[in-house]
């Protein structure tokens, strides 16, 4: 099981690396094609280099390792979730002072990814205290739920077979576990909410 993870979670690194290091491979051969002014092709360029570095900053927090004292900065978060949002289909507010434990940290991004499954037009995903825990909401134009892939989070031991770009939601309950915490979820027809 473990293995099959791992292959799930390599799958979906590749995946979601491809496309910003597709635009930067787009962006070069522009440039050796035109004479003259480039800053467009800089500019696409740019763009998909912090995205595909950002990309890689999310996953080193969500898919690694996080130790029992190990702290992220918010200035951290802040700066991953905005590289990502920029051109993409989602606003992220991270409402979250301070330094946090990355594994709760580790905790919002998986589940950051778990709701944007649900949101195929975007949306607006928020991450707020909540008293002694974390909430987080998602609110878009039009959401998808699939209510067996959302339930594999609150019933682990289910038979769900989760594909490459579900692994989050593999993943979800031992890390929400390992952080000590319990998860709740709300699910109605246009917001869905999680709390940690």
């Amino acid at each position: 099981m473990a293995r099959d993870l791992a292959a799930l979670v390599g799958s979906r690194i590749c995946h979601d690396l491809i496309s910003p290091i597709g635009a930067i491979g787009n962006g070069v051969e522009l440039l050796s094609l035109t004479d003259g002014d480039t800053s467009a092709e800089m500019e696409l360029i740019n763009e998909s280099v912090q995205n595909a570095n950002a990309r890689i900053r999310y996953f080193r927090i969500a898919f690694g390792a996080a130790g029992e004292d190990q702290l992220i900065s918010r200035s951290e978060v802040l700066s991953i979730l905005a590289a990502i949002a920029r051109g993409g289909r989602f606003t992220y507010y991270w409402q979250i002072e301070g330094d946090q434990q990355r594994r709760l940290v580790r905790c919002a991004l998986l589940m950051l990814q778990c709701f944007e499954t649900a949101l195929p037009m975007g949306g607006d995903l928020h991450i707020s205290p909540n008293g002694e825990g974390w909430m987080i909401s998602a609110e878009g134009p039009r959401l998808n739920v699939d209510a067996a892939l959302w339930q594999s989070i609150t019933e682990p031991n289910s038979d769900y077979a989760h594909s490459a770009a579900q692994v989050q939601f593999a993943l979800l309950p031992g890390v929400i576990a390992e952080a000590g915490r319990g998860l709740q979820l709300d699910i109605k027809d246009d917001r869905i909410v999680a709390r940690f």
